[in-house]
């Protein structure tokens, strides 16, 4: 048979350590209703005392009463100053412990006071230390509601010392008080018990909605592919970096996986998640309670370094991130290598310019993307020149009579074998009142920044339609779409539309591409291809070349024309040169495309493109772009240049 004593240690644990309850909640809970207890017991002890004054003995009505208020002020006092929020568990468990220990101890002086006063005075003393006992009781088994064991001993205690008292008085009254009492104490202590459940359900409930809240909440902050903190996590914790007074130092850097898009589409999403994984892991080893790393979406990853402390130097720490990064990572036979490129700001004051970090960080990632891949740029005053500069394009932009400021240069294409001109290419130029002639790199990427892209490309698209009636039928026009172009469903509809509504024939028409635009999203460019194609358009490839990928796409996309970037053309003067637009020339001959090799700016290096086999030539050797007006000067009656074979419009 079980032992009395684990009876006893059962009830005990089950009434003060409730595995529904956190003991700092529970106690949290006691400290709104013990000092009331004491409160209480004061009160009934000074009333008590003055009934008593005339009839009993100074130190009984004085000295003992006093002694036992002062223990309950100072009882007050303690549980004021506590506070459960700052308590561990077991620092909790043990108040509550000791609150069961102080609080039933505290029965025994005040009943043994009660009693002794019984014997002075008449009826009405009698009257008033019954009283006193119940009151006493149920006052404390209310205050004592949410520690239940401390209130059953509380009153346990009172009756085992109070019922034999007043039964011993041995007159019938005395009797039927201590029965009558009894009950109700019972009553009221069966109501506590059932308060007691009501509130250990209500804190399980809230407890549970708690973890499941915290549970989300934690879902949502979190990548669920890498674990790392999400790109909502990251900009929490910088903002408030931010937003604290004494924040110092504080850096953050970019890293945008450069070669991931690749490994994405040869070898499969499954592929593709496994790399991702292992680069969060790698970049995870940096994290520390100073270094925060997160996911900001796709290939692209955040670190905050909030100490100064934490590295010596920010350009240094980043290019270690990155060699570790670009280290070879073997999944399922293969040894994939993506290549890194980071761009990083740092400010001495995080308060003040924390909210700038981003934006410079972002503009250096970019910057290095453009002019240092796979390498570390950290934002610098010569940046913070050219960020104002593009801030104040983007202010232009958005005030501009884009009507009334943009035009369109056109650019020869020649047939390189004759000389004649075929086609050209329109070439989109901004002239701000404020800012003057603004290069079209600039103003087109502000633009995708701004959100007007969709409309600064109907502009012009309408302009080239509307010149095209200018343009002899036999010379063919075209066009650039950004990146931003293709990915918008509404743009490519748009551009169809607007071909279909012109006067000019779609054959005419070709679109030029770069590989930019479609890695952004592959299946939408094939989409948008399509639709463009079927609307009478030819397409070409611009910048053939300089991406990573740019054979696979020949043999996935219908492309009609390929533009060999002019870095090939630079090197012409070599054997290796030579060979590369060779060989490119004799790939778009098997595939049955038209070769334009871009970047012409010499007599030799069009001799040189010509022996290679390359069709068609463009380049300032070959003409530089002009307004329309000019180009309806020169291209009826111009003879072509007996001494090169071609026409220059220069």
């Amino acid at each position: 048979m079980m032992s009395i004593r684990a009876l006893l240690q059962g009830f005990w644990a089950s009434a003060v350590g409730d595995r529904r309850l956190s003991s700092t909640k529970q106690l949290s809970e006691l400290k709104k209703q013990i000092p009331s207890l004491y409160g209480l017991l004061s009160v009934n002890a000074i009333a008590l005392a003055i009934t008593h004054y005339s009839l009993a003995p100074t130190y009984l009505t004085v000295a003992v009463p006093g002694l036992l208020v002062l223990s309950c002020l100072f009882r007050i006092a303690r549980w004021r100053r506590m506070e459960p929020s700052q308590m561990s568990e077991l620092e909790a468990t043990r108040k509550l412990n000791r609150t069961i220990i102080v609080t039933t101890l505290f029965t025994v002086p005040f009943s043994l006071w009660g009693m002794s006063l019984y014997e002075f005075g008449g009826p009405n003393e009698h009257g008033h230390v019954t009283v006193f006992a119940a009151i006493t009781v149920i006052g404390c088994v209310l205050c004592l509601t949410h520690l239940p064991v401390a209130a059953y001993l509380m009153v346990g205690l009172m009756m085992v010392l109070f019922l034999p008292f007043y039964i011993a008085q041995a007159n019938l009254v005395s009797i039927a008080i201590a029965i009558n009492v009894a009950l109700v104490i019972a009553v009221i202590v069966r109501v506590v018990r059932g308060s007691f459940e009501s509130f250990a359900h209500m804190v399980e409930a809230q407890s549970e909605a708690d973890r499941l809240h915290q549970m989300t909440r934690q879902q949502a902050l979190t990548d669920s592919l890498t674990n790392l903190p999400n790109r909502r996590q990251f900009f929490e914790k910088l903002q408030d970096l931010c937003a604290n007074e004494r924040s110092g130092y504080c850096a953050l850097a970019l890293f945008d996986l450069d070669r991931f898009k690749p490994i994405n589409d040869t070898f499969g999403h499954q592929y593709g998640d496994i790399v991702l994984i292992e680069i969060g892991r790698r970049l995870n080893v940096f994290a520390r309670t100073d270094i925060i790393v997160g996911r900001l979406g796709g290939d692209e990853f955040g670190l905050i370094v909030s100490s100064e402390k934490a590295i010596s130097n920010l350009a240094a720490f980043c290019r270690s991130i990155c060699d570790v990064l670009q280290q070879p990572i073997h999944v399922g036979g293969f040894d994939l290598t993506t290549s890194c490129t980071c761009g990083a700001a740092e400010t001495k004051n995080a308060f003040k310019e924390g909210n700038k970090l981003f934006e410079r960080a972002d503009y250096a990632l970019y910057y290095g993307k453009d002019h240092f891949r796979n390498d570390v740029t950290v934002f610098s005053n010569q940046h913070e020149r050219e960020l104002l500069a593009e801030q104040a394009i983007e202010t232009g932009l958005r005030s501009a009579k884009l009507a009334d400021e943009l035009s369109l240069a056109y650019q020869p294409i020649a047939d390189i074998a004759t000389g004649r001109i075929t086609a050209v290419e329109a070439l989109a130029r901004w002239r701000s009142p404020a800012l003057g002639d603004v290069p079209p790199g600039r103003f087109i990427s502000a633009a995708e920044r701004c959100g007007i892209m969709h409309a600064l490309t109907m502009m012009l698209l309408g302009k080239l339609l509307q010149d095209s009636a200018a343009i002899p039928s036999e010379i063919g026009v075209s066009f650039n779409l950004s990146a931003h172009d293709l990915s918008s469903h509404d743009t490519v509809m748009a551009i169809v539309a607007a071909v279909r509504a012109s006067d000019l024939d779609p054959r005419r028409l070709t679109f030029e591409l770069t590989e930019t635009a479609l890695i952004r999203d592959f299946e939408l460019a094939q989409r948008a291809i399509k639709a463009l194609k079927d609307s009478g358009a030819q397409i070409a490839l611009d910048d053939f070349g300089t991406g990573y990928s740019s054979f696979s796409y020949l043999h996935q996309m219908s492309f009609d024309k390929i533009k060999i970037d002019r870095s090939f053309v630079s090197k012409i003067d070599t054997n290796h040169g030579r060979r590369i637009i060779a060989s490119i020339a004799d790939l778009c001959h098997g595939l049955g495309l038209v070769s334009i090799v871009e970047g012409i700016e010499t007599a030799e290096q069009l001799a040189a493109v010509k022996r290679c086999g390359c069709l068609f030539g463009q380049g300032y050797y070959i003409g530089r772009p002009i307004s329309l007006y000019d180009l309806q000067n020169v291209i009826g009656p111009q003879p072509i240049n007996a001494k090169t074979g071609t026409y220059h419009a220069r």
